[in-house]
């Protein structure tokens, strides 16, 4: 049994380990930040763009900028021609998709690093890791299908690059790039993370977190139009109908 005196010192020794510092992890070989952590979105808001920029050890390495988020299911749809008409064929959801998608990079990816090394960093929008939910039964060739339909419909709606964004270097160590974000981005939480490459190996990494979020009035019509569907339905209906009566009747006055 330990004797009182014994237990005091062994306290006193515990505190005294947790009051030292833990040891500072090594310095990657570069820093980076965003000009702002949150977008608004209000009922005016058309895009915008946030300033990514940091600083290299190395000069002679090359940075890769992936943004990405908010992570969802999403179902593509195929669809085959009946005379006139389109009438859907089939359809397959993926899970994990990123709504919004986008790289920049200071040099082509075909220069910075091997396709197995964009693959493996899922660098660019045909590396994604895109998992197919009930796919059973359906061959690669098909599933690689919806797969592509995918990203060409995000591509379509400008939520997905592309093309490779520029960054820009000032002074060999300093960098810089914009990232484009449309009136249409989604909101919710987004990461941006920044590698740097050398030899076409990643060397280093860090991740940010972005919030892209509704306020004021656009936020409460989002969240009535997803929490309560048919309210939010009924009104638009009504607010159609008031609206159509209103110009109905300045139009009878003239």
């Amino acid at each position: 049994m330990q004797t009182p005196w014994r237990r005091l010192l062994g306290t006193a020794l515990l505190l005294a380990a947790l009051a030292v510092p833990a040891r500072p992890q090594a310095a990657s070989g570069f820093v980076a930040d965003l000009s702002h952590h949150l977008i608004a979105i209000t009922t005016a808001f058309s895009g915008t763009e946030v300033l990514l920029f940091g600083a290299l050890e190395n000069p002679s390495s090359d940075v890769v900028v992936i943004v990405r988020g908010p992570l969802r299911e999403q179902t593509v749809r195929r669809r085959s021609r009946l005379a006139f008409m389109w009438i859907g064929k089939a359809d397959l959801r993926f899970r994990n998709v990123p709504e919004f998608y986008a790289v920049a990079a200071s040099r082509p990816l075909d220069e910075i690093a091997s396709e197995g090394e964009l693959a493996r960093q899922q660098i660019g929008a045909r590396n994604l890791v895109l998992e197919p939910i009930g796919a059973a039964g359906l061959a690669r060739e098909e599933i690689d299908e919806f797969r592509a339909a995918l990203v060409r419909n995000k591509r379509r709606a400008g939520l997905y690059y592309d093309r490779v964004a520029k960054i820009s270097f000032l002074g060999g160590k300093l960098f810089r790039t914009t990232l484009d974000f449309p009136g249409n981005v989604p909101p919710g939480n987004y990461q941006v993370q920044v590698l740097e490459l050398r030899d076409g190996i990643v060397q280093s990494a860090q991740t940010s977190g972005l919030v892209i979020s509704k306020i004021g009035l656009e936020a409460e019509i989002y969240d009535l139009a997803h929490k309560d569907a048919p309210i939010y339905a009924m009104a638009s209906i009504l607010l159609a109908v008031a609206a159509g009566w209103t110009a109905s009747a300045a139009f009878r006055k003239r």
